[in-house]
């Protein structure tokens, strides 16, 4: 007995014939920097904000001014 042919994962409109692998990768790397945080470290810190303000703190930079639109 013989399985129904599975349908592709992509649609056929989907053209990457032309398509450059890691095109842009040198301004992704250029444009961050990427760190992993242990569980137990990530837990005190609900979000990408937090981690940066503590960083600051315990460097002794100066609080990051938020940018005020004129009135």
């Amino acid at each position: 007995m013989k399985k129904k042919a599975e349908p592709p994962d992509m649609r056929a409109e989907y053209d990457f014939s032309k398509g450059v692998r890691g095109k842009y990768i040198a301004r992704l790397a250029a444009g961050s920097n990427a760190v992993v945080l242990d569980a137990d470290v990530a837990a005190h810190f609900p979000d990408s904000k937090s981690v940066n303000d503590a960083l600051r703190k315990a460097a002794g930079l100066p609080a990051k001014r938020s940018k005020r639109r004129p009135c």
